[in-house]
């Protein structure tokens, strides 16, 4: 399995709704397929130096895509929303 937080953690999602997340300290990141939450709570905890309260995995599943008269599918990914302790410092990397 991936031991490396970087292999782990992928990029994290900025949108409306995920930023909407951020007062309550719920942050949204894209992980490598394959990953359980503890994998992903561990890398999260080494690479920002935070307290990990929960994770909730999501796998968002290829969606058909046409272009002219070719069709085909998006890859599909696995998104992770973490939320942090009450008394964990935030993620400097979604402040705006």
């Amino acid at each position: 399995m991936k031991t490396n937080a970087y292999e782990v953690i992928l990029r994290p999602i900025i949108t409306e709704k995920s930023m909407l997340g951020i007062e309550n300290k719920t942050y949204t990141f894209e992980v490598a397929k394959g990953t359980n939450k503890t994998h992903i709570k561990l890398a999260i905890e080494e690479l920002y130096g935070v307290n990990v309260e929960a994770v909730r995995v999501i796998n968002a599943k290829p969606r058909p895509r046409r272009v002219g008269r070719h069709s085909g599918y998006k890859s599909g990914f696995r998104k992770a929303i973490i939320k942090l302790k009450a008394d964990s410092k935030e993620i400097a990397s979604f402040e705006m």
